[in-house]
């Protein structure tokens, strides 16, 4: 099969297209004829090496996939079947440790993601475990391409602000940097609980998207440097009861001092650098909680796409490549010039 990988870690330009055996079918697999898969920032990070991290080369990235079953295995449940249209569930687990036994499979400590832990889906086929396969629903009209927008970013999101922040109708959401995926997910949700949302951008072209989707409020983070400030005038003085921040050290300060008092911080990333210094007066006098998010547990996931099927939640694609191309879709994400997803088609 046809598939983009990388031998060695460095910028796009290891990305190959090559030649590589389709993948075996074990007896709880699902071999899934990819129709789209979809770009994350985590992609950028794995193909530049995590420290750490040790990937049996070469590797195949991607962790979004959506396609069509084309083989199951021998213990693969009956109502799986080929042909089925599906999504992949990226995240991978033990399903015997006491977080996978209480539904918190994101916190099992053999966690992994397709695409970053293990191959993943810049292929034109991937094996995985059927518990990971979701069925698109028949009424749904979705394409491959806009299926592939979905899993990791809207899991990701909805952890966040419903598991996590919990987010209730009227409160004020401050999303730093709109137009990744996860925020234009965490937009949509926040919308979808009735929440007044606030967002920044550096593009003047990626704020009025924002406010397309909804968004109440948009601030060019450029133009005002000290959005903390303009946040506690739009919301008279009291600042935000939700901040989410996946920038980290750029914007760490600025995100706690929008919020309010007893107001919360949650971040699933820092594409900005890991290490922020942290005002540790003003979290215990404002009495703030900084919430820690990765990914979302098997059940999350089925539940936020509820929103998905019924129209709640629209996947937006910024553009789509040809597999074969991967590496300028690596350099538009670098960029970070895309609003929505990137798709890659094999």
């Amino acid at each position: 099969m046809k598939a983009t990988v990388f031998h060695e870690h460095g910028g796009p330009e290891v990305l190959s297209y090559e030649d590589i055996p389709t993948p075996e079918v074990n007896a709880r697999d699902v071999l899934v004829e990819v129709k789209a898969v979809a770009l994350n920032h985590l992609d950028l990070f794995v193909r530049s090496g995590i420290p750490g991290l040790h990937l049996e080369m070469p590797h195949i990235l991607g962790s979004d996939i959506a396609g069509i079953v084309s083989r199951i295995g021998d213990k693969v449940p009956e109502d799986i079947r080929v042909g089925d249209r599906v999504i992949v569930d990226p995240g991978l687990s033990c399903g015997t440790c006491e977080f996978c036994k209480m539904g918190e499979e994101s916190l099992c400590p053999s966690y992994g993601i397709l695409g970053e832990h293990h191959r993943g889906g810049y292929a034109e086929n991937l094996s995985v475990d059927y518990a990971n396969i979701i069925k698109i629903p028949n009424e749904s009209r979705l394409d491959f391409a806009h299926a592939a927008a979905i899993p990791l970013t809207l899991m990701t999101a909805w952890r966040m602000l419903m598991s996590k922040a919990k987010i209730r109708k009227g409160e004020d959401v401050l999303i730093i940097g709109i137009g990744g995926g996860v925020a234009v997910a965490a937009l949509q949700i926040a919308k979808a609980v009735g929440a007044r949302v606030l967002v920044t951008s550096s593009s003047d072209q990626k704020l009025e998207k924002a406010r397309d989707l909804g968004a109440d409020i948009t601030l060019n983070h450029d133009a005002t440097p000290d959005y903390h400030k303009a946040i506690r005038k739009e919301t008279g003085g009291r600042g935000v009861d939700v901040v989410v921040d996946s920038v980290g050290a750029a914007t760490w300060d600025r995100s706690l001092k929008s919020l309010r008092k007893g107001g919360r911080l949650v971040t699933c990333g820092a594409t900005s650098g890991p290490k922020a210094e942290t005002n540790v007066n003003l979290v215990f006098w404002n009495q703030l909680e900084i919430l820690g998010s990765t990914m979302a547990s098997r059940s999350e996931l089925r539940e936020a796409l509820k929103l998905v099927w019924d129209g709640r939640v629209k996947p937006i694609i910024d553009r789509t490549y040809p597999l074969s191309e991967a590496r300028e879709a690596h350099e538009l994400l670098e960029r970070g010039g895309q609003f929505g997803k990137i798709v890659l088609q094999p």
